[in-house]
């Protein structure tokens, strides 16, 4: 039996009542395979012996010591007994804050087992955090003479409770557990075998024993999740077996309409995308780039590409709003070149719906584009060989699959505007080739970033209004749409109407956040782009998709309430031009260490992807660029981050497992668990992707 079907509920183990079941539930372990992935956080050593000189804040003191006398020593709550000890190397004080009762146990000549970290302070060695036991000769001690595991908890729970728990749950189910890796691997490695591996994280006579069980334990997770990106890969490279079809006449005719040349990152991902589609392997490309690099012009030309060879292109966005832009920018620039560009949403039904999926299923529309309505079953393409997904991060892998499904091959490129550090490409988009453009248009300036207190905002507002006077744009930003009970932060309906009615009263101002209709949302920034708008007043919802050159001023109100991808994104609204432009992060004090680390990287780090690897250390890979939210990634010891060598090896010996094993490029292995029935198992519990 393998680790992922112990499905057995943790209440039929002793000891686990109705409390200790809600407490287990709150961790999320419901089951006994999640009970024994329930993995310690620390170890206290209280076998190998420290003599209290040695001991300090890093290195508790594990003795045997004998209790010399009482004293009391002052603190807030009165007296607190102060326990003086010693052992054959020094004398230590035991401080009972709050447990002066210890006194009854703790008596003058006792002789005690003590451990607990020893610091010197006031000229005498000193703890407050110590556990001890009475030493009877001849018997062995039932908290001293072993290495403990410590867990994090919740509710009630104690740790005494939940090792007894975990010792029940290995003795009762772990005998005999089938390993999850080749044993040649295994061996090659010099890994233990399952069973040891959680006998030896959880209870280990050492402390090399629980290190050797942790790097196999991690090894193995990101084996199975490299093994799951080369089987997607693999199963795809079977999907295609003809060579596509390019022509570059319409890309001729638009580099020279286009005002400026194109940099070296996107021409080189241009011919990439090309080499990929006249390929017989289909592609599977991710396009990232910095805010406003050029990513959906490289999008556009390698539309033309293909469209110029006969076949259509479906350009997918997560928002009508991103959508409805692309569908404009693609009529500005493709139009003109002969193309036929419709746009889709779900709001349409009816006669217009009919003729525009009929126009679509006849070959009379070249380019699609819209938002998930793009997935619907009655749109049918007459000849779709490229489906380019912006903002990909926010469709799982299914809904990706679900619109390459809609003919017989399709090329993907997906784009995504959040640089994703490279150990999450690795992790979560390990099947995607990958292009990057990191070079900015000619002509861009750096946007100069400031910070400014929230008691010094009217600083703030009297240089945007001279950018206003100017005749440039401006952005003001909030965390909330509306005013909240639960705490004092800004929200932007009353900025609004505050920044329109007192603080610049001669611009117009308008508001714009989710819950506002999508064709009002529309109107707005169309006004916007064309100077009749003068501020815009948002939440987050302007973070990705909107261009305007003339906006010169991002005002970010409440900065610190912001992640690091959101608030780069956010300043990547302005400098989109020629003009100088400024971001404000304004923030609320007092503020946390991370807030205040955020914001001096932001002022000082304007590299997207140096921003993306800080954001990924701070938050960790399951919550990048909303993967968290999509129930994307999901490790429960291995850190993409921190393992990153491990990663690498371990996506070394899944790619050889896959090119060894014929059997993964079968289509009827379709579903996870069988694939791995037959190659190393996969536990699903471990990682859910899609």
């Amino acid at each position: 039996m393998f680790l992922g079907e112990l499905n057995y509920p943790v209440v039929n183990l002793d000891g686990i009542g109705p409390a200790a079941r809600r407490n287990l539930s709150t961790l999320g372990v419901v089951s006994v395979a999640q009970l024994l992935r329930h993995y310690p956080v620390r170890y206290e050593d209280r076998k190998n012996p420290v003599p209290l000189v040695l001991s300090s804040a890093d290195r508790p003191a594990v003795t045997l010591a004998t209790v010399l006398r009482h004293d009391f020593v002052h603190w807030k709550r009165g007296m607190a007994l102060k326990v003086i000890v010693s052992d054959e190397t020094d004398q230590a004080a035991m401080l009972c804050y709050g447990r002066n009762f210890l006194g009854k146990k703790l008596i003058p000549g006792k002789r005690i087992h003590l451990s607990g970290p020893f610091g010197r302070k006031k000229g005498e060695l000193q703890s407050g955090t110590f556990v001890f036991e009475e030493y009877v000769e001849g018997i062995e001690p039932k908290e001293f003479g072993r290495i403990f595991p410590v867990y994090s908890l919740s509710g009630t729970l104690t740790q005494s409770v939940l090792r007894q728990t975990i010792r029940t749950a290995l003795d009762t189910y772990a005998r005999g557990l089938r390993d999850e890796l080749p044993a040649d691997l295994r061996r090659e490695e010099e890994f233990p075998g399952k069973e040891q591996c959680l006998r030896d994280i959880h209870f280990p006579d050492e402390i090399i024993d629980a290190e050797r069980a942790r790097k196999a334990l991690i090894f193995e997770e990101l084996y199975h999740l490299q093994l799951t990106v080369a089987r997607r890969f693999q199963l795809s490279d079977t999907e295609k077996n003809q060579a596509g079809s390019w022509d570059d006449t319409l890309i001729g005719k638009m580099k020279e309409k286009l005002p400026f040349p194109l940099t070296p990152d996107q021409i080189n991902s241009l011919e990439n995308i090309r080499q990929d589609i006249v390929s017989p392997k289909p592609m599977s490309r991710l396009l990232q780039g910095e805010v406003g690099s050029g990513k959906t012009l490289v999008a556009f030309m390698a539309s033309l590409g293909v469209i110029g060879a006969g076949s259509q292109v479906a350009f997918m966005a997560p928002t009508e709003l991103l959508a409805r832009q692309h569908a404009d920018n693609a009529a500005h620039l493709l139009e003109p070149l002969g193309l036929r560009v419709a746009f889709f949403r779900g709001e349409v039904t009816g006669s217009t719906r009919n003729a525009l999926t009929e126009a679509l299923s006849a070959g009379e529309v070249d380019l699609a584009v819209g938002t998930h309505a793009l997935f619907s079953a009655d749109v049918v393409f007459h000849d779709l060989r490229l489906a380019i997904i912006d903002e990909q991060h926010r469709f799982g892998v299914q809904q990706r699959r679900s619109l390459t499904d809609k003919a017989a091959f399709v090329n993907l490129l997906a784009l995504s505007a959040t640089p994703i550090p490279r150990t999450l490409a690795l992790t979560a988009f390990g099947d995607m080739d990958l292009s990057t453009i990191r070079t900015m248009p000619k002509g861009r300036l750096r946007v100069k970033t400031h910070l400014a207190r929230m008691s010094n905002e009217s600083k703030v507002y009297e240089f945007v209004r001279r950018e206003l006077q100017a005749g440039n744009r401006a952005y003001f930003v909030y965390p909330l749409i509306e005013e909240s009970e639960k705490n004092s932060l800004k929200d932007a309906e009353n900025m609004f109407c505050l920044l329109s009615e007192k603080v610049f009263g001669e611009f117009k101002v308008a508001l714009i956040h989710s819950r506002i209709e999508e064709d009002e949302k529309r109107r707005i920034m169309k006004e916007f782009r064309e100077g009749d708008i003068q501020i815009l007043v948002s939440t987050s919802v302007v973070e990705v998709g909107v261009d305007v050159p003339e906006a010169t001023s991002m005002v970010i109100e409440h900065a610190e309430r912001f992640g690091l991808s959101a608030l780069h994104q956010l300043r990547g609204r302005v400098g989109r031009g020629s003009r100088q432009s400024y971001c404000f992060l304004v923030y609320a004090e007092p503020l946390s260490d991370d807030a205040r680390r955020r914001l001096l990287i932001m002022k000082e780090t304007h590299d997207g992807f140096i921003l993306a690897e800080e954001d990924m250390k701070m938050r960790g890979p399951g919550d990048m660029a909303g993967v968290k939210q999509s129930g994307f990634l999901k490790l429960t010891i291995a850190d993409p981050v921190r393992d990153l060598k491990v990663l690498l090896k371990a996506r070394k010996h899944a790619q050889k497992t896959a090119e060894d094993d014929p059997g993964l490029l079968n289509p009827q292995f379709s579903d996870l668990r069988d694939l791995f029935s037959r190659c190393p198992p996969f536990d699903e519990n471990l990682l859910r992707i899609g």
